[in-house]
């Protein structure tokens, strides 16, 4: 006969078949199932539980640690904010002109030449703020086929005095005016010259009109490559040498006006702000326009007014 029993201390809540020994017609195929269902187990003990179920989180913790290990990815920000990385930083030296630059690096850490170098770093520091003021030309007479035919119109001659008002209204120290010596800025120039009294003036050839880069997105008509190639250099150059932070001799701050075009100022703006210079052409300027830059001492620059023509009335507003 069988005898079911409970199975040996190693196996627990099981039970093992066992047969007598004159019970040699046992029913095989029955025990194999009955083996099946009841087959051994090793114990596991509540210490092994604990280990296994450490193990496993620990695991999950590495896991999750490696797959977002991104801790940016991670960090709350407030509800106006963006996870954003700048795709160009501000280049603090953009007119060389950083005292870093200027001063020779000391080869040997000593006290004494350390305090050599700090007395040329700051006697190479501006101190000053440089206030530099682009005025458009006015409305021009576009049908000249030469410079000289192409003057300033009627109304053209209006807005020049109307920005030379507001300029004087302004009451600004004026340290100087350059202008473009095209003649629809030479005459912009000499309307506006009548409202500010005892400046000095200037003519410089580089502040005349051209294409300083092809623009993006590109324009509507074809345009070729030598102009880009001639004007470029010539606006660029006149960039470099009315935009820079002030010179450390300079005491007070300085205002300068240039008179020329809208392109040169659209450029000049893409450039002094380290926009893609590109982008020139994105920009509308009204004729006898007032656009405002300030240049600061540790080489920050600000634009204080775009194509500013708050001071003419609405009929007098034109661009082309």
């Amino acid at each position: 006969m069988r005898i079911w029993r409970p199975c040996s201390y190693r196996t627990v809540g099981l039970l093992q078949i066992c047969r007598r020994k004159d019970d040699i017609h046992a029913d095989w195929p029955s025990v194999a199932v009955k083996i099946f269902f009841f087959h051994k187990m090793p114990v596991i003990s509540r210490y092994q539980k604990v280990a296994l179920g450490l193990g496993a989180l620990s695991g999950a913790i590495l896991y999750y640690y490696n797959a977002y290990s991104d801790k940016d990815s991670l960090r709350v920000h407030n509800s106006w904010t963006t996870n954003f990385t700048p795709s160009v930083k501000w280049d603090h030296n953009w007119d060389r002109r950083d005292p870093k630059s200027l001063v020779k690096p000391m080869k040997i850490s000593d006290e004494n030449d350390e305090n050599k170098y700090n007395e040329k770093f700051e006697a190479k520091r501006a101190k000053a703020v440089r206030h530099v003021l682009l005025i458009r030309h006015g409305q021009y007479h576009t049908d000249g086929k030469t410079d000289i035919e192409r003057m300033l119109t009627e109304l053209g001659r209006k807005q020049a005095d109307a920005t030379g008002k507001r300029l004087a209204e302004l009451n600004l120290p004026y340290s100087l005016i350059v202008r473009s010596t095209m003649t629809r800025a030479l005459e912009t120039s000499k309307i506006i010259e009548k409202s500010l009294s005892n400046v000095p003036v200037e003519d410089d050839s580089l502040l005349i009109e051209g294409a300083p880069i092809p623009p993006e997105p590109p324009i509507g008509h074809w345009r070729s490559e030598k102009h880009f190639f001639q004007d470029g250099p010539r606006i660029e150059a006149a960039f470099r040498k009315y935009f820079h932070r002030a010179d450390p001799s300079q005491e007070n701050d300085s205002y300068t006006l240039l008179v020329c075009h809208a392109n040169v100022i659209r450029y000049f703006v893409c450039r002094a702000l380290q926009f893609p210079p590109e982008a020139w052409l994105r920009i509308c300027l009204k004729h006898a326009s007032i656009t405002w830059l300030c240049i600061f001492p540790n080489g920050r620059v600000t634009l204080f007014c775009l194509g500013d023509t708050g001071h003419m009335i609405p009929q007098n507003l034109t661009s082309s």
